[in-house]
């Protein structure tokens, strides 16, 4: 009905992301689309290079032009024009866009959450006004099917008014990149509070990986935003295509009951989002769960097969065979009895550490967590040595707290663990042939092992029982 309503009326509709005040990704054929009256044609003005650009609608009205961007600059303008009736989009600029996605730790705004702040959110919100980063938010919308677009929304230029419920771990992402970087940065925001992964997949993706099954109805759904394929639908496929230059995820903690299905379907589902955006090596940085005593939600859930370290073990095991990836460890910032960490600066950071060393150049600096690497049995001790660590690792307050060690009986037993030379010795006189460590590896943990580049270790098994 509103397609037919608006071939009535010849309008030129624009898709809800193409606003004033926009971040177009820059140096790129990037998409504009919209709707108009069917099989008519449509012609796209870009101010910064002057460039028309003619496309026809087809039979339901949709339109969709690529226009090459240029350099980071602007404002600009963008002209769209069909049977004499003009659109305009003012204020454009042309950098880089970050695509932020998750669940609530990444949706959890600057003015924090009732009872549960943001640390020096205040300050921050104070501090926030740069009109050279944008930001847009896509609205919660779960969906049975696939929307050919998202609910109405703006971009918006970063100010303290506009940051207060916006995405604090964005906002501090976005703000290392322009610091380091000074180029206009857009941050598209398309994240809803307590969504497992397969909400965010798209149907024939889990197909592939599960025998998990997309509604057929919405009658008797509750809790949308848990049910498999409707955030897909309404808040991913309506915005795929739009030109970014990354991703940035913090999800996982609606999915720590089922840690072993995990890392199957968090790589079929990067797969899937670099197949519709067209960009097989499109970068994808996100963030390791912090560590939380999740038997405060569910007393059953005490350790065993619910400990949430095998979530961040499964995210772990992600960096392996996800190509372009990185993962921001939180592993001393958790919190025992709050899901929600309040420092969500460091996260932000430590995720656009990993653009900067992945995407912009910053490869020759440390700014990576150190990862497990391998071990060897010497004598009853573990040898422990390690990735990402061109300097070693060392201990926090000077003592190593966190490590376990187990024979072949599977049982484990608290270690001691020294640092000699790049490596740690993990050993215990109560188990006689190790043959596994574990570190870090409880529900809530504090991170007591890090690289000399000031970054966690995150948490981490040598065995698979």
């Amino acid at each position: 009905m509103q397609l037919i309503c608006l071939s009535l009326l010849a309008q030129v509709k624009l898709g809800s992301l193409f606003t004033d005040h926009m971040v177009l990704q820059r140096e790129n054929k990037v998409p504009i689309w919209g709707w108009a009256k069917p099989s008519s044609s449509l012609k796209v003005k870009t101010s910064w290079n002057g460039e028309v650009k003619e496309v026809n609608t087809d039979a339901s009205g949709k339109w969709k032009a690529y226009v090459n961007t240029a350099e980071a600059g602007g404002p600009y303008q963008i002209d769209v024009e069909n049977q004499g009736e003009v659109h305009s989009l003012s204020n454009v600029l042309l950098g880089d866009v970050w695509l932020c996605s998750g669940q609530s730790n990444m949706e959890m705004p600057l003015k924090g959450y009732p009872g549960q702040p943001i640390e020096n959110g205040t300050e921050a919100l104070l501090d926030a006004d740069n009109e050279l980063i944008r930001i847009y938010t896509v609205p919660r919308n779960p969906a049975l099917n696939k929307q050919e677009d998202s609910k109405p929304s703006e971009w918006k230029l970063l100010s303290s008014e506009s940051a207060y419920n916006f995405s604090a771990t964005a906002f501090y992402f976005g703000r290392q990149l322009f610091d380091q970087l000074e180029v206009p940065i857009g941050l598209l925001m398309s994240s809803y509070g307590g969504s497992n992964i397969e909400t965010w997949m798209e149907e024939s993706w889990l197909r592939e990986v599960s025998d998990v099954e997309a509604p057929k109805s919405e009658e008797g759904l509750k809790n949308k935003n848990r049910i498999p394929t409707m955030l897909y639908n309404g808040m991913i496929h309506p915005i795929a295509d739009f030109g970014i230059k990354g991703v940035i995820w913090y999800q996982g903690e609606s999915n720590y009951e089922n840690a072993h299905e995990y890392l199957e379907r968090f790589q079929r589902m990067v797969k899937g989002f670099r197949a519709i955006w067209n960009a097989p090596d499109l970068p994808f940085y996100y963030t390791q769960i912090a560590p939380f005593n999740y038997a405060k939600i569910a007393p059953y859930h005490i350790e065993d097969k619910y400990n949430s370290a095998y979530l961040r073990d499964a995210q772990r095991e992600a960096l392996e065979v996800i190509p372009h990836s990185g993962m921001a460890v939180t592993l001393d910032i958790g919190e025992e009895f709050c899901i929600h960490p309040a420092n969500k600066k460091e996260v932000g950071k430590r995720l656009a550490y990993l653009a900067l060393e992945g995407v912009y150049g910053y490869d020759k600096l440390s700014l990576r967590s150190p990862s497990y690497d391998a071990m060897e049995i010497k004598d009853g001790v573990i040898e422990v040595s390690f990735k990402d660590a061109p300097l070693g690792v060392v201990a926090k307050d000077g003592q190593l707290r966190n490590f376990q060690i187990a024979g072949e009986n599977q049982v484990f037993y608290p270690a001691d663990a020294v640092i000699k030379g790049k490596k740690v010795l993990v050993s215990s006189l109560q188990v006689e042939k190790p043959v596994a460590v574990r570190y870090g590896f409880t529900d809530f943990v504090v991170g007591d092992l890090f690289g000399v580049n000031g970054l966690p270790v995150g948490s981490f098994r040598t065995d698979n029982w």
